[in-house]
């Protein structure tokens, strides 16, 4: 019988996930927003599901497993970004983007390639934090409604050293509106003004709070990473001996009640079990997606951008191989996490690459451009796709838009045609027609549902009237589609 690999307190949130998303469960939640593409989608589930089988063996195999790393091969605009943006969202895993192209220039406005994994524990400890501010924002609410019951009052003396608040209100004609009876008023009175806050009676009364800014120290100059452990770690201790600042403001209680739950979940967190918790996430669970891998490839290296080209890729393999990185919160490796490239690859190949670089990226695949009938699901598939929007939008002003099939179909076609003629951008052309077609309806909703027209039919024709012309004139097509 095997034992997990890793039974941390991110692990204990992430398996039940893990374990209902089978690779088919993975692709058909992709499915209902990314329209196509299956074999970029297989190949990010079965990744996503070796983790979950990793972490199922013993401690000595599971550190001989590796993570398949992928690389994605494909136009602008097909999908490659979204696919791993919605799998990290689908399994709450810390994620970040970077652009290969930022590391071209490290030691004038780049940035040390080590900076994504300090980005992405940031990502993990924001996260964490969150998780674990939901675990006890219920007594946190109490606390603060205790508190705003205070205030109202004006008797409001903190047991602890939180910052202070006072009401701008009389105490007396608060307490005046509720009548206390009984054997204890005092308590009465809190009980009563307590049911009055919970049922919004107080929602227009004004407060005066005191918030507490953490110090926040300037940036120093333009260093590679102000997130880097030497220079951020000075900006922590900067903060720490820095005295915190406190101001006055009024606000209604609704936003003071947000203000004083905000305030009484910060102590209830364990800053030091977050992060830690945070660490083992980023190393167990994190996604890097390395966006334009192929600017960075070169068969050349005799020119100085070939060269720096050629160092970004060398810095890249001790990150993408396996090491431990310096961060102000502690040090993290990188060997379980998952590493994403994409690039169009029109110019290079994969086999530009260096090939110690290409071996640590073992699963490729090409994502193929998108056609008139992607583009019509697209429109109209996806949750919340470009016509549900186009509709919420505009019936926010009153007017009800009905979107006919063949105005879809144009629609579509148009953007398959503006590909094709101009420069291929891929599902990012739907945009541009959509809004060509609705930029007349968007300007003058308020004004037509003012005469009284609440209702609008878009057909073939109508779109033809508006894309058309601008398709035609292939200069006037470049500027506007």
């Amino acid at each position: 019988m095997t034992t997990p690999a890793s039974t941390s307190t991110s692990s204990v949130i992430q398996a039940p996930v893990l374990d209902e998303l089978t690779p088919p469960a993975i692709v058909a939640a992709l499915d209902r927003h990314i329209i196509g593409q299956a074999d970029a989608k297989r190949a990010v589930a079965v990744a996503m599901r070796n983790r979950w089988r990793r972490r199922q063996l013993p401690d000595d195999v599971a550190r001989e497993v590796v993570p398949r790393n992928i690389i994605m091969l494909g136009p602008t605009g097909v999908g490659k970004t979204e696919i791993a943006r919605r799998l990290a969202s689908l399994l709450k895993a810390p994620f970040v983007k970077v652009e290969a192209t930022k590391f071209t220039e490290v030691g004038y406005v780049g940035r040390d390639v080590e900076a994504m994994i300090r980005d992405l524990l940031e990502v993990a400890i924001r996260m964490t934090r969150e998780e674990q501010a939901d675990m006890v924002r219920g007594r946190a609410e109490t606390a603060a409604k205790d508190r705003l019951v205070a205030i109202l009052l004006g008797d409001d003396t903190p047991s602890r050293d939180a910052p202070d608040a006072t009401d701008t209100t009389k105490g007396p004609e608060v307490i005046d509106q509720v009548e206390p009876s009984g054997e204890d008023p005092h308590e009465r009175v809190r009980a009563r003004l307590r049911e009055k806050l919970d049922g919004g009676l107080f929602d227009g009364h004004e407060v005066e709070i005191s918030i507490r800014e953490k110090p926040t120290v300037p940036a120093m100059g333009m260093g590679p990473d102000q997130n880097d452990p030497t220079m951020g770690g000075l900006g922590t201790m900067l903060e720490s001996i820095m005295p915190a600042k406190t101001h006055r403001r009024k606000v209604l209680v609704p936003r003071a009640l947000e203000i004083l739950v905000e305030q009484e979940i910060e102590p209830l967190i364990d800053q030091d079990r977050a992060i830690e918790a945070a660490i083992d996430r980023t190393e167990q669970d994190g996604i890097v997606f390395i966006d334009e891998i192929d600017k960075v490839a070169t068969s050349d290296g005799r020119s100085g951008s070939d060269v720096s080209r050629q160092g970004v890729q060398r810095d890249l393999l001790p990150i993408v191989e396996g090491s431990s990185v310096n961060t102000k919160h502690g040090v993290v490796r990188t060997d379980g996490i998952l590493f994403v490239a994409a690039g169009a690859f029109h110019q290079v190949s994969v086999g530009d690459l260096m090939p110690e670089l290409q071996g640590r990226f073992p699963i490729r695949v090409e994502l193929t451009d998108l056609t008139a009938d992607d583009f019509r699901r697209i429109l109209i598939e996806p949750e919340a796709n470009l016509v549900d929007q186009q509709r919420a939008l505009l019936a926010t002003e009153g007017l009800e838009v009905e979107i006919t099939d063949d105005a879809i179909e144009v629609m579509a076609r148009f953007a398959a045609d503006a590909n094709e003629r101009l420069e291929n951008i891929g599902a990012r052309r739907l945009m541009t027609v959509i809004e060509r077609v609705f930029e007349e309806i968007a300007f003058d909703a308020g004004d037509r549902v003012g005469r009284g027209d609440t209702s609008l039919r878009v057909d073939a024709p109508f779109v033809r009237d508006r894309v058309a012309p601008v398709l035609a004139d292939e200069d006037l097509g470049r500027f506007v589609l």
